[in-house]
C-alpha cells in the first residue's frame, strides 16, 4: 500500500513557474515508478509526466515537453513536478500517482493517487 500527499499548488500568472511534490508513504518507494495526471474542469484526467522507480526514464505528454520536469528523490520519498513557462490551458487539478510498471503509469496510471492539489494559472 503507498499514499501519496500532494503540495505547491496554487494561483500563479502565466510565464511563471511551480513545483509540486509528492511524498509517499511506505518504505518501497524505490521500486514504484511515479507520475502526475491533472484534470481541468470538464474535462478527462490525462496524463503529464512519469518517472521510472531509478529515475533514469522519463516521459511527458507533448503539450508540457520542455516546460515541465519530472524528477524524485527516492531517499525523501518523493517525487517532484516543475512547471515553468506556465499557461492558463495548465489550470487543472494535478494528481500524484504511483505503479510498479513505468510504461502504465505513463499510459493510464499505476494503482494508486493521491488526493490532487490545484493549480490556477491567470492570463
Amino acid at each position: 500500500q503507498v499514499r501519496l500527499v500532494e503540495s505547491g499548488g496554487g494561483l500563479v500568472q502565466a510565464g511563471g513557474s511551480l513545483r509540486l511534490s509528492c511524498a509517499a508513504s511506505g518504505r518501497t518507494f524505490s521500486s514504484y515508478a511515479m507520475g502526475w495526471f491533472r484534470q481541468a474542469p470538464g474535462k478527462e484526467r490525462e496524463f503529464v509526466a512519469a518517472i521510472n522507480w531509478s529515475g533514469y526514464s522519463t516521459y511527458y505528454t507533448d503539450s508540457v515537453k520542455g516546460r515541465f520536469t519530472i524528477s524524485r528523490d527516492n531517499t525523501k520519498n518523493t517525487v517532484y513536478l516543475q512547471m515553468n513557462s506556465l499557461k492558463p490551458e495548465d489550470t487543472a487539478v494535478y494528481y500524484c500517482n504511483a505503479g510498479t510498471l513505468v510504461t502504465r503509469v505513463a499510459r493510464t496510471g499505476g494503482d494508486y493517487w493521491g488526493q490532487g492539489t490545484q493549480v490556477t494559472v491567470s492570463s
